[in-house]
């Protein structure tokens, strides 16, 4: 049976039952939880410190009202970076890839947030779709347009997650195929393309962090515009 690039991108399933629910908790697992010796252990030291660092980072432009979403960033984060890093790994599914599960990440929060703004500062979050010192002939048009950007976020979210990762997984395909087949042929140019592979991958994975890392700043950015 012949297979395309797009199948890698296929949802697996074992007897029609879907198997990403597996491929979501399975990266949870990873992480060392808790013990009693958990003070000395150096994993769990640089864990503590990679949590730290990414709650700084998230958590500085925000007021004390926004700290009180530190759990679910952080956790969204470092499931987001996981999977992603997990994904590059040969004979994986990579769950973010998916558009539907990006959006049924980023709406409800994106929705959180701007019902937070609603709630507590109703003025301010309506403001936003009118910029101050706008003509009155213009009012109309700008409040359309502002309010199709705010209620294109979430899809841009997801979109952007799903586009980066798509691309990267199908010119590691690409390139390691043209790899695969040039080497009875053209061995140079088939070592040249391997090492133009592992350079990709490198860049991937960096590609992975920085996606995960963006939804995820994106998200505590909203926050910051509705509290």
């Amino acid at each position: 049976m012949n297979l395309s690039f797009f199948d890698q991108f296929m949802s697996p399933s074992l007897l029609g039952i879907p198997l990403i629910l597996i491929s979501l908790l399975f990266p949870t697992l990873l992480f060392p939880s808790p013990d009693n010796r958990w003070i000395t252990n150096r994993i769990s030291t640089l864990q503590l410190w990679f949590f730290q660092l990414i709650t700084k980072q998230l958590m500085t432009p925000l007021n004390k009202k926004g700290h009180k979403w530190a759990l679910i960033l952080l956790s969204l984060m470092i499931l987001l970076l996981t999977i992603n890093l997990l994904g590059l790994l040969p004979y994986t599914f990579t769950p973010t890839t998916q558009l539907s599960m990006n959006l049924a990440l980023a709406f409800p929060l994106w929705l959180a947030t701007l019902l937070t703004g609603l709630r507590n500062q109703p003025s301010i979050a309506l403001g936003h779709l009118l910029p101050e010192g706008t003509p009155t002939p213009l009012i109309p048009a700008l409040i359309l347009i502002e309010t199709t950007s705010l209620l294109i976020r979430p899809l841009a979210l997801g979109v952007r997650l799903t586009a980066n990762l798509t691309a990267g997984h199908l010119l590691i395909q690409l390139i390691s195929t043209a790899s695969t087949v040039l080497l009875p042929i053209m061995p140079a140019v088939s070592l040249l393309t391997t090492i133009i592979l592992l350079l990709l991958t490198i860049l991937e994975v960096a590609v992975a962090m920085i996606q995960a890392y963006v939804f995820v700043l994106l998200l505590s950015l909203y926050l910051q515009e509705n509290i």
